[in-house]
């Protein structure tokens, strides 16, 4: 029987609960620490996961960095090493140079560093590249997800949950935008220009929280992100798919709902039918319960010797986007990459 695998867990804020509830869910994980600044966090942790303090003398096998931003550089140099996975929340490290800093250090440790961007995990998103890979829109014109979670109203927004998004400088782009930057650059190919148009609504908050972000991409394909944190659209949760999102290009039109739902219309036809999503769909977890399976993922690739997605080296093409946006919007200007 091989032995169970052994992981530390670094940062203990509200995120946290759906990294430890899928690595409790995992047969082949084994002892889980956790460390973080807050003393009540560890013994919250204790009590609710049966993990354990993280100490000097603890080898893990994976370390899951869920701390902010400001926090990444000091944990991935701390626990750097050889053959060791670590899996580093989004945003990545404070700058893109502190990003490619971060990534070569880790790769010269022998380190694995994987970022935690889970939207492409999502299991209708899992079933878009599916559906898009297997010939299913043919040449895919363009995209556009609305992003309406209704979550960013009145003084008191994201104090309940993440208060954190309040003071954020960059919010819609850097904290929410960015996953959708990694998704249609996995599901169009790389991105080559980027024009955004963003302001805030919500005075209580220190960022944007509404705006627009256009995206070329290298096989002729755009996207587009029209975000807006103050409106709901239809979904028993609005937090569930965060919005709606309609692929349109030769074949048809391929939309997702609210309630995670995938339609196809074809091209001249004025019906839909059902595009099935083969994934488990976690109806009580965070996205469909995309955070277990980006985990299952990193713990079968470690196990298998497979590739890890999103690697760092190949997320960063990600964060020089996020950057391009916010050049974009300070310019009025089309950025190329």
């Amino acid at each position: 029987m091989a032995q169970k695998l052994t992981v530390a867990v670094a940062g203990l804020g509200y995120f946290s609960q759906f990294h430890l509830n899928a690595w409790r869910a995992i047969d082949a994980v084994g002892e889980i620490h956790v460390t973080d600044p807050l003393d009540a966090r560890v013994a919250w942790a204790q009590n609710e996961y049966a993990a354990r303090p993280l100490s000097a003398a603890t080898a893990p096998d994976i370390v899951d960095i869920i701390a902010p931003p400001p926090a990444h550089a000091d944990l991935i140099r701390r626990f750097a090493a050889k053959g060791r996975v670590l899996i580093c929340q989004k945003p990545f490290c404070t700058s893109i140079e502190e990003a490619q800093e971060m990534t070569d250090f880790a790769a010269q440790a022998g380190a694995h560093l994987v970022i935690h961007e889970n939207f492409r995990f999502q299991p209708w998103h899992r079933a878009v590249k599916s559906f898009l890979d297997g010939g299913g829109m043919g040449a895919v014109y363009q995209c556009r997800f609305a992003l309406r979670p209704g979550d960013g109203r009145g003084a008191d927004a994201y104090l309940a949950r993440q208060p954190a998004f309040r003071t954020m400088p960059r919010l819609l782009v850097h904290e929410t935008g960015v996953h959708f930057l990694d998704l249609f650059r996995w599901l169009f190919g790389e991105i080559t220009d980027v024009y955004a148009d963003i302001r805030r609504l919500n005075p209580a908050l220190a960022g944007e929280d509404t705006g627009v972000m256009i995206l070329n991409h290298i096989g002729g394909a755009q996207s587009i992100f029209d975000g807006n944190r103050l409106s709901d659209h239809i979904a028993g949760n609005p937090r569930k798919t965060m919005g709606e999102m309609v692929i349109e290009g030769e074949k048809g039109a391929l939309r997702l709902d609210g309630h995670g739902r995938l339609m196809f219309r074809a091209f001249g036809a004025h019906t839909e039918t059902t595009v099935p999503i083969p994934a488990p769909v976690d109806e009580d977890s965070f996205g469909g319960g995309c955070v277990e399976a980006l985990i299952r993922h990193v713990v079968d690739a470690l196990q298998n010797g497979t590739p890890f997605e999103n690697a760092a080296a190949d997320y960063l093409p990600v964060i020089r986007a996020t950057d391009a946006a916010y050049i974009s919007a300070a310019e009025g200007r089309k950025v190329t990459l």
